[in-house]
This record gives C-alpha cells, structure tokens and sequence, in this order.
C-alpha cells in the first residue's frame, strides 16, 4: 500500500479573545511548521462573512504565506468560482506564480461558500447556474495556457503560467468533471465524507489523461487532533465539535476553547449530526492516529491527505501536526 503526502488545509480560525490578525499570524507559523515538517502544500479555504473565519481574501493570504515560506506549494482550497470572475481569478494566480514560481496551487470549488445575500454582495444581480462552472473552469484553462494568436483577452500577469488547476467537490459532480478534463481532484472529506468513496471510484474510472496529468490523483481531506494521549486528543477535539455544532444548528462563532465532556452534554441527534460531519476524523494518540491514516489509505488510495486542524491552542496544534507526520512519515 503507498503512503499517502501530507498538506494542510487552513481556514484561518478567528479564535474567542483572539483577532483576524492574530488568526494570520497563527497561520504563518503552522505553515512554516508544515514546511519543516516536509508536508507537500499548504492551501487556505475561502469563506465570507463568518465571524470565525478570516480567510474570505484567499488569494492575498496565499501570497503571504507563499512569501513567509521557501518551499512548500501554496494554494487554495479552493476559490470559489461563483463569487469570481475567471479573468479576475487569472491575474490574482497568474501574479501569484510569477512572484513564487512553481509553487502556487488553483483549486477551484463551484460553492459559493457562503449565503445567498454574500453572494449578492460578491457578484451583485448575477445568476449562476449549473453549467457555469465548467464552463469558468475552461475559460480559466485558457486564460492560465500560452495566448493564442487573436485572442481577444489576455490575463497579464497569468497567461502561459498554467498555474495547476485542481478540481474540489464534495459530491459528485466535480468528480465527473475533473475525470473529464483530465485534472487533479480533492475531496471534501473533512466535512461531507458521505459521498467520498462513490466520488473517488467515478473520477478513476472515467479519468481521461491530459497533458497535465497521465494518471488520476486524489486529494482527501482529513480532520486531525493529535496529542500524546488518546485521553488529550478527545478533550482537544471539543474545540472542533463545538463549531461544527455552531454549523449544524446554525450559530457559528468564534473557535472556543476546549470542553471536558462537551459530546457527553449534547443530546443524541446533535451527536449524531456531529459524528456524521467528522466521520473521518483521526483523533486519538500516536497510535491511533497511525492506525487511522492506516484505515483510510487502505479504504481510498488516496495520493494525498490534507490534514485540517484547528486545535485551540496553536502551539498543540502545531504538534498534533508533528505527530501526524511521524505517523505517516512525511518528507521520508
């Protein structure tokens, strides 16, 4: 069985008595960490008026990281492409590479990542409908390729960077469509698991190679708390459970801090729902955390996990990540 690579996705948590600046030092810091650690990339998601979350200026904070880094791939995880123009999102990666060669991602989700009245605020009175996305993803496969002779747009900085376009999704529909265009695929498994396998199996058999990728390559995403103990990692993880609680039941907040018992408190279909949205989560000791990366390699073979972590207290979480990487091995 391969090992999978390491990468982290980051969502910027904005955590109680904390500040968004804070929240982006804390993001400079875990990313370097990942460096040292011989993790592969390290991707911030988008989201937008959510009170726990500063990473809503995704292609800024990817520049910033890039420039605090020497080495790993930075990227996002991904733009969402109905609340961008291509051409827009062209000269922001086409900039972005020229800056940090070889080392700038473009994932691309077709969410909106957040409400419908932000999503207003974003892209004003326009309509986006299913075909829109494929067809984004084609103009910005063009506008990221050489220029051809008579093109009518050029993005400058971006075209001839082929910034590597990565297709994400949560469901089946960009597994589809990634196969199709013969690109890399990342699963949002690190908070909707329940199509992962189906998503997987469809993008392998209807993969058509391209000139960007001969083969299929998966990317999964992995909730993480790690600690030294099974006993700490479960008290660590309440942080997490508590915001997906303020998902679910919509009342997000602020990341808080840890709760003994905070699972025990809660009533059996809040449970529930919180089980079912961090089914895939690796929470324990070392042990456990090798035994479950061992689990889902085996169940996905998948080429890369991209681990999301958000540990209340930043230096824990920076050796949730060390633990993660003795387990796996990154950077062997």
């Amino acid at each position: 069985m391969k090992t999978p690579k390491l990468s982290m996705l980051d969502l910027v948590a904005v955590r109680e008595g904390g500040t968004p600046a804070e929240a982006i030092a804390t993001t400079v810091r875990t990313a370097r960490k990942a460096e040292q650690l011989g993790f592969a990339r390290y991707w911030l998601a988008e989201h937008h008026n959510m009170p726990g979350i500063a990473s809503s200026a995704t292609a800024v904070l990817v520049g910033h990281v890039a420039g605090q880094t020497a080495r790993i791939r930075v990227g996002s995880g991904g733009v969402m492409l109905p609340n961008h123009a291509p051409l827009v999102v062209a000269e922001a990666f086409g900039t972005l590479a020229s800056l940090y060669p070889g080392r700038i991602d473009l994932g691309l989700g077709r969410a909106p990542g957040t409400d419908r009245a932000t999503m207003r605020a974003l892209r004003r009175d326009r309509v986006e409908t299913e075909a829109d996305f494929p067809r984004d993803v084609a103009e910005l496969q063009r506008l990221l390729g050489p220029a051809q002779p008579g093109q009518a747009i050029t993005a400058v900085p971006g075209a001839g960077t082929e910034v590597p376009i990565w297709l994400l999704g949560s469901s089946l529909f960009s597994a589809q469509l990634a196969a199709e265009r013969g690109l890399p695929y990342a699963f949002a498994s690190h908070f909707a698991p329940r199509l992962l396998l189906p998503a997987l199996e469809l993008y392998r058999r209807q993969f058509r190679p391209s000139k960007v990728l001969a083969k299929p390559y998966t990317l999964i995403g992995v909730p993480l708390v790690a600690a030294p103990t099974d006993e700490e990692a479960e008290l660590l993880a309440s942080s997490i459970q508590q915001r997906v609680l303020g998902i679910v039941t919509g009342r997000r907040g602020l990341l808080a801090p840890p709760v003994p018992g905070f699972m025990a408190s809660l009533g059996e279909a809040e449970r529930s729902a919180i089980a079912d949205f961090l089914a895939l989560a690796v929470i324990g000791g070392p042990d456990t955390v090798r035994e479950g990366f061992a689990a889902i390699a085996r169940a996905t073979q998948a080429d890369e996990f991209m681990l999301s972590c958000d540990v209340f207290e930043p230096a824990l979480r920076l050796r949730s990540l060390e633990i993660a990487a003795q387990a796996l091995g990154a950077g062997d």
